[in-house]
């Protein structure tokens, strides 16, 4: 479980804000910009979703759970705080840092 509960987390809190800040001044003005801010956003939601069902198979129950609480209290915590200008470059790093853990995870179990 080294990995699993900050990829778990940094995979939530990415997804929160690609969906759910749609304002345009919170989301990258250039095309380029905007496509991988999006891939980045969707691939950390179905990577997020993978990874859970994936700690359910694997490791014991509690784990996953802790890791769904920990990513509502994260989220939580990132919607109250309201939204900042820097967010789109924190989602695309969160997203990048828990794609790698989730595959850190999967590749040290040896799941794939």
């Amino acid at each position: 479980m080294d990995a699993f509960f900050p990829a778990l987390i940094a995979l939530s809190l990415a997804s929160l804000i690609e969906g759910r800040f749609s304002t345009p001044g919170l989301r990258p003005a250039h095309p380029a910009g905007e496509r991988a801010f999006w891939l980045l956003g969707k691939f950390a939601l179905v990577t997020w979703l993978m990874l859970l069902a994936w700690g359910f198979w694997k490791l014991p129950w509690w784990q996953p759970v802790a890791g769904i609480l920990g990513s509502l209290a994260a989220n939580a915590l990132l919607v109250q705080s309201g939204p900042r200008p820097w967010w789109p470059g924190l989602s695309m790093g969160l997203a990048m840092l828990g794609l790698f853990l989730a595959a850190r995870v999967w590749f040290a179990d040896g799941a794939f």
